[in-house]
């Protein structure tokens, strides 16, 4: 089956910067929308930003500005460009990927991000 393994987490002070990179194990037939949540200690699984299949990209208000969504043009990695980090940014980020004609998604294993003030 397919797998996603993240990379790029780690310990930064606050203003600093991080790219989480999210590769799959092969290329993922259809794959409409690549997406990062982020889970907070203690809080719910939340959607932090979204790249759709035709470009079209959409961020968490509290992220607009600082982070950006990107691919690689195989579909094959997602990456997580993040600047201007702050505490509250601290938490588990997965990665997620979709094939809507399928009805299927595929998770990573989760990368942790902590940023200290």
């Amino acid at each position: 089956q397919v797998q996603l393994v993240e990379s790029g987490g780690g310990l930064v002070q606050a203003e600093g910067s991080l790219r989480l990179s999210c590769t799959a194990s092969r290329n993922i037939f259809g794959i409409s929308v690549m997406g990062w949540y982020r889970q907070a200690p203690g809080s719910q699984r939340e959607l932090v930003a979204t790249l759709f299949d035709g470009g079209r990209t959409n961020y968490a208000d509290s992220v607009k500005g600082r982070f950006t969504i990107s691919r690689d043009s195989a579909k094959i990695t997602v990456y997580l460009q993040m600047n201007s980090l702050q505490p509250e940014d601290t938490g588990v980020y997965y990665c997620n990927m979709k094939v809507t004609f399928t009805s299927s998604e595929y998770w990573g294993q989760g990368t942790q991000v902590t940023v200290s003030s």
